[in-house]
Formats: structure tokens, C-alpha cells, sequence
């Protein structure tokens, strides 16, 4: 395993408790930094900290963006008035339906999830980033977003907006300490998948050329290499960790 310095280094990882986003904080923590975790489920959540000792835990929907104005200013004050790193991983899958018969109720769900969640965390962590010019926001997209998957147009959807949302962050700060990117994983087992359909769990292994799934620990490194000081020079960009699925 590559070596990280984040010695000194603060970060917040939503949908910490558990997942992609409990692989990301404990990379973080393991290679130096004091991590906040920020999730829904407060009991994993608090699981989660006692098992690996995260510094601070809050309880918090990402969907609300005065609970996430709150999450921010508990954690900077618990992590020493500072956050270097933010790490929006929180999300959810969404029914699958075709896009005619997409119930409207879950099809709002998920873009106050996916979407409205990472522009409320950007949005509020950002100013504290500012104060010390020095950041790097890692926004979890999906290669749904740049493909759209079959009978996930909101998942699909959504996540492209995530995509274009980094872009136009990245470029709003280019001339500042502060970087932001995103990433693109293909299909990675977890509990998102009790979301999903197993048709649909089919399609996706389908279409990935490796013949399998991404796992955990592998986006966990290219997110930590993204929320280093040594990612200096990469801003608004999309990186893929599909398995060779992605085209462009």
C-alpha cells in the first residue's frame, strides 16, 4: 500500500458508517489525519468511531441543508477549527423503473440525496476551506452518470449532476488552495445493492471488462491520493475507476 501523508490534516467523509465512505475515513485515519464521520444511521455511525477512533461522529441528513450547516461548524470546532478535507460519499441507489413509470416521490429522494447532499456539503464546508486557503473537496460520482444506466434514470441523473457540479466548483476555485474532483466508480458490492434489483446487479457486472467488481479499499485509494497535498495541479476533473467499462 502506498504511503499518504495526512499528518496534521483534518477531513469529514459522509456516509462514513459504513461502505465506501467507512473505507475512505479509515484510509484517511490510517495515514494520519483526524477524521469526522458524518452519517444518518447514528448507531453504525458510532460503531464505526469506536471500532477504528475517528475523532468526532455526527448525525446528520444530508438532504437538510441547516442540519449540514450545524455538521460543519461541530466538526471544525472538534477537529481544531479547520477542515482540509471533504470527502461526500453519502448516497443511495434509488428503485429501479423505467423513466416513464419512475415514481415522482423516490425520484425527488434521490436527487435530495445525491445531488442537493453534496452541493449543501460543498457549499458548507467551502467557507471554512477558504479561511486558510487550503482544501480538497472529493465528490463520489457514478460511471451511471456519464453512461445512464437502464431503469436508473435518477440514479443516472443525478450523479451526472454531480459531475457537472465538481466542474464548475474546480473551475469557480482554480486560483485558490483549494481542489475538487470527483470520481467514477463502476459497480462496487455494498449495502447499496439491497437497493437494487439482481437483473439490474446482473447488468452492471455485465458491462464491466474485468469481470467483477470494484471493491472498497480500491476507491479508498484513488480518494486519499485525490485529497492529498500531492494532488496539486487536478481541479474539476472525473476519474474513472470502472474496470475498463468507461469510453471517454
Amino acid at each position: 500500500m502506498n504511503q499518504l501523508d495526512f499528518r496534521g490534516r483534518t477531513a469529514v467523509v459522509t456516509g462514513g458508517a459504513a461502505g465506501i465512505g467507512l473505507a475512505i475515513a479509515q484510509r484517511l485515519a490510517r495515514e494520519g489525519a483526524r477524521v469526522a464521520l458524518w452519517d444518518r444511521d447514528a448507531a453504525a455511525m458510532a460503531q464505526a468511531k469506536a471500532a477504528h477512533g475517528f475523532a468526532h461522529a455526527e448525525a446528520v441528513d444530508v438532504a437538510d441543508f441547516a442540519a449540514v450547516e450545524r455538521a460543519t461548524a461541530a466538526s471544525a470546532a472538534a477537529l481544531g477549527g479547520a477542515i482540509d478535507v471533504l470527502v461526500c460519499s453519502a448516497g443511495i441507489a434509488g428503485p429501479n423503473h423505467v423513466t416513464w413509470e419512475y415514481p415522482l416521490d423516490e425520484w425527488r429522494r434521490v436527487f435530495d440525496v445525491n445531488l442537493h447532499g453534496v452541493f449543501h456539503c460543498n457549499r458548507a464546508v467551502v467557507p471554512v476551506m477558504q479561511r486558510r486557503d487550503y482544501g480538497r473537496i472529493v465528490n463520489i460520482a457514478s460511471i451511471a452518470g456519464k453512461e445512464g444506466n437502464p431503469t436508473a434514470s435518477a440514479y443516472s441523473a443525478s450523479k451526472a449532476a454531480v459531475i457537472g457540479l465538481t466542474k464548475s466548483l474546480g473551475k469557480e476555485l482554480a486560483k485558490t488552495g483549494i481542489r475538487v474532483n470527483c470520481v467514477t466508480p463502476a459497480a462496487v458490492r455494498t449495502a447499496i445493492f439491497d437497493q437494487i434489483t439482481q437483473a439490474h446487479i446482473d447488468f452492471m457486472l455485465a458491462k464491466i471488462p474485468m469481470g467483477r467488481f470494484g471493491t472498497v479499499d480500491e476507491i479508498a485509494a484513488m480518494v486519499c491520493w485525490l485529497a492529498s497535498e500531492e494532488c496539486s495541479f487536478s481541479t474539476g476533473a472525473v476519474f474513472d475507476l470502472s474496470g475498463g467499462r468507461a469510453t471517454y
